[in-house]
């Protein structure tokens, strides 16, 4: 992980090019309403860390804020700078997205807008098929339940330019946690569903990872993707039995992957062992 002088040289150094992900302590123009400051928070669970959406459109002075992220002080300015901030919008309540909400309408005043009302500060708590006029733009509110009860999306409605703000729905990079008991998987697909009849060449800007050129392909990669896990389980609770644990379905079902995040795969098998106990199959 870089340390402060090391972002600072890599700020002087990216601005002169142009940057790409990922890119610390640089705002990045990604489309021509929406820029990303990445936070320093990189984990095996956050990728290279999070990323902060400040989104208007060209010649607005206000924007929007999606995700302020991590409780990193230098992060929350760094995003407070590019302001006055009219709105800010979470994707979900994972605290590598909110952990710095309170500090950060601190710093600028702004209201916060979720789809659960706890985390709502100053306005009213979002639904799914709203459409929001905000910096210039209209950005469609899509409940996305699946990676969290309250996760959602924001498609940005642009004839030009069509994008998902897809927060952990679908990420930049690999594949998403849909974690026991707070994830689950039958919504999950639902929401996939869902994301993969989004109109062909709707850009993925992502919490994690680069952005992706196509919404619909990229939701349709991670429905064959669960599809083939799930084939995968079914597979060792034919060998193994109905009583099968989730961490003996890990070690074998992920056996190739880095045992740092079995946690992590354990707490999704055991969301898939739900989803095939609601289907009737155990």
């Amino acid at each position: 992980m870089p340390g402060p002088a090391d972002r600072r040289e890599g700020e002087r150094r990216v601005s002169s090019l142009s940057p790409e992900h990922p890119a610390y302590a640089t705002l990045r123009q990604v489309t021509p309403y929406a820029s990303v400051l990445l936070a320093d928070n990189p984990t095996p669970m956050t990728l290279d860390g999070t990323n902060t959406w400040i989104v208007r459109a060209p010649g607005k002075r206000e924007c929007v804020v999606i995700d302020p992220g991590p409780g990193d002080g230098e992060h929350l300015r760094r995003v407070a700078d590019h302001g006055p901030v009219e709105l800010v919008l979470l994707t979900h309540h994972h605290p590598d997205h909110v952990e710095g909400v309170q500090e950060f309408v601190e710093l600028t005043g702004a209201v916060v807008r979720a789809f659960d009302p706890a985390l709502c500060i100053g306005a009213e708590a979002l639904e799914g098929g709203e459409v929001l006029s905000v910096a210039g733009l209209r950005l469609r509110v899509l409940a996305t339940p699946g990676h969290t009860g309250d996760s959602v999306c924001f498609v940005v409605e642009h004839e030009d330019v069509p994008a998902l703000f897809a927060g952990d729905s679908i990420l930049g990079r690999g594949t998403t946690v849909v974690a026991d008991p707070d994830g689950h998987l039958g919504s999950y697909l639902d929401s996939l569903r869902r994301l993969a009849e989004l109109p062909e060449g709707t850009r993925v800007l992502p919490g994690h990872g680069p952005e992706l050129p196509d919404a619909r392909a990229a939701a349709s990669t991670y429905l064959a993707h669960r599809e083939q896990r799930l084939g995968q389980i079914r597979q060792v609770v034919r060998e193994r039995g109905p009583e099968v644990t989730a961490r003996q379905v890990v070690e074998v079902v992920y056996a190739d992957v880095d045992r740092s995040v079995w946690p992590a795969a354990e707490s999704t098998v055991r969301a898939q062992l739900t989803h095939l106990r609601e289907l009737g199959e155990l």
